[in-house]
């Protein structure tokens, strides 16, 4: 339990990768706010993190609306229940992929208001607790075509290299405050999104990764927990990779 008595803030955490992070901080003792848009998804996480022994509670949240956020923080953790914030994950995301070409305005906006701007939102809003406890982890979750590119997914690409180089940057800001800022950047996790690509598709993306597989929702939330946990305390400013070899960074 090398999280107990820590409290954990999970965006996007109804599902998918997110929703495995959060269960893997709960079996680690943390009390995890298991944050999402869609707050009856959000509510069976929590159920299911309460079957596992856990503590969690939902939190409906749009992270694009700084407005929303700021006014959730204040109610739950500054004047609220929770008190403080230990751990922030920000994992919500979308995408909405096409050509350049072929993309619309409204595809980028979208893409890069929940993507990125949501990013700096709970960034914003949760650095002055932090910064008062003189503690704290905030982990981004990024993504391994923002630092190769993809066709096809200018805006997700560009949104989660923003996310890079945020974390790096607020790492700077943050650290004299005990406060340490990292990045995870997943490779291709088997996912409801992964698994509606077309098996030729499929195929020759496993072709790129030397482990031949897709990772898994669980192989991110073990990073997440070494990042979150006394271990990583040294550690700040760095872009962790999840990706089976498929990008070896120099």
């Amino acid at each position: 339990m090398i999280l107990a008595d820590k409290t954990a803030l999970v965006t996007g955490a109804a599902q998918g990768i997110g929703k495995a992070i959060a269960i893997t901080l709960a079996k680690a003792g943390a009390l995890v706010i298991v944050s999402d848009i869609n707050n009856g998804l959000s509510q069976k996480t929590v159920e299911e993190i309460e079957s596992l022994g856990g503590k969690a509670n939902p939190l409906r949240m749009d992270v694009a609306n700084l407005t929303e956020v700021e006014a959730e923080i204040v109610a739950n953790f500054v004047k609220g229940p929770y008190g403080k914030i230990d751990i922030l994950v920000n994992n919500a995301g979308i995408t909405k992929d096409t050509l350049l070409l072929r993309m619309k305005k409204e595809d980028w906006d979208a893409v890069i208001n929940i993507n990125l701007t949501g990013t700096f939102n709970l960034c914003k809003a949760i650095a002055p607790l932090m910064m008062k406890q003189r503690s704290g982890k905030i982990i981004n979750i990024a993504s391994i075509v923002g630092e190769m590119g993809n066709a096809g997914q200018v805006n997700y690409a560009a949104s989660k290299a923003g996310v890079i180089g945020l974390t790096k940057t607020l790492a700077r800001e943050l650290a004299t405050r005990g406060i340490t800022v990292n990045a995870i950047a997943p490779g291709f996790i088997q996912t409801a999104m992964t698994d509606k690509i077309p098996e030729d598709i499929k195929k020759k993306m496993l072709e790129q990764i030397p482990l031949g597989k897709l990772g898994q929702p669980e192989d991110i939330a073990e990073a997440v927990l070494f990042l979150a946990s006394p271990a990583a305390d040294y550690i700040t400013g760095q872009v962790i990779n999840v990706n089976g070899g498929m990008l070896m960074n120099t």
